[in-house]
């Protein structure tokens, strides 16, 4: 089967190292099986996403010389061709699959409300198609189980970061867990990596593609990398946003730098100083990070 990977950050602000470590390993992984890899801009969310940052998308790939087989080339292609704002008629018709399994259920409640855990619009029986009013997916009672190529074997219980997780939101837009397995689903993504404080997220897709019947998700390869917590010793400043690609490239930090520093959190002994060294060496790859 071919392999197939896919970056997907949001344009909801300037990438950070911790984005940086999810491409890396992605390619790295679908070069070494000579699979695709995808671009995927995330900006379903239209309140978030600026241009501006969709821009350092592009510029920080190239910056990393990271190069990919599908989606778009330029900031032009993502607003025209694939932006998912396109893609809202196939989003609802996932939302109507859903609601024919009976485990959807509408909620008016604030984010107070929800954060205190009081809400009680599951027994409320609210109309769909209010205005302002949120769909929500009843989780179960029981753990999740998936297996994780870092840590094997997992069960996640989304009741405890994710109960009754909305699907649409309150402005009628689709949310993350539900867009984002869709497009997976669509564009046929068998390996997905990400950081370890997503593992509620993969979690609550897995539940999502049960529930449509959608069982090839579950032989998805998952990755959940280390969360990155520092400036990577590289002599960044400690003023906010110093993890920022962004800022790595203002102060003149050179991708062959960063790639020293990212080498060996991929878990290689020999430093590399390009993304096509680090395949040469990928061998001493376990990807245990």
């Amino acid at each position: 089967m071919l392999l197939r990977g896919r970056i997907a950050p949001t344009p909801s602000g300037y990438l950070h190292v911790g984005n940086a470590l999810s491409f890396v390993i992605t390619w790295l992984w679908v070069r070494k099986a000579d699979g695709k890899l995808r671009l995927r801009i995330d900006d379903r969310d239209t309140l978030r996403s600026k241009p501006e940052y969709i821009e350092d998308i592009f510029k920080t790939l190239e910056w990393m010389r990271i190069d990919w087989d599908e989606g778009p080339q330029t900031p032009d292609e993502q607003e025209h061709i694939y932006s998912q704002a396109g893609r809202g008629g196939r989003y609802d018709e996932v939302v109507t699959q859903l609601l024919n399994t009976g485990k959807v259920f509408a909620c008016d409640c604030s984010r107070k409300i929800i954060q205190t855990h009081n809400c009680s619009c599951q027994g409320r029986s609210l109309p769909i198609d209010i205005p302002d009013t949120a769909l929500r997916i009843v989780t179960p009672n029981v753990a999740i189980e998936l297996r994780d190529s870092k840590r094997g074997l997992l069960e996640v219980n989304l009741n405890n970061k994710l109960k009754d997780f909305v699907i649409r939101r309150r402005d009628g837009i689709t949310a993350y867990q539900l867009f984002s397995l869709t497009d997976d689903l669509d564009f046929g993504i068998n390996l997905i990596i990400r950081g370890g404080d997503l593992l509620s997220s993969t979690a609550a897709q897995l539940y999502l593609a049960s529930l449509m019947g959608a069982t090839s998700f579950a032989e998805t390869t998952f990755y959940h990398h280390s969360l990155v917590n520092d400036d990577l010793g590289l002599k960044l400043s400690k003023s906010a946003g110093s993890l920022s690609l962004k800022t790595m490239r203002e102060q003149g930090i050179t991708p062959e730098e960063f790639y020293l520093k990212i080498s060996t959190m991929v878990g290689l002994d020999h430093p590399c100083i390009s993304l096509d060294e680090m395949l040469n060496h990928s061998k001493a790859i376990d990807f245990n990070l």
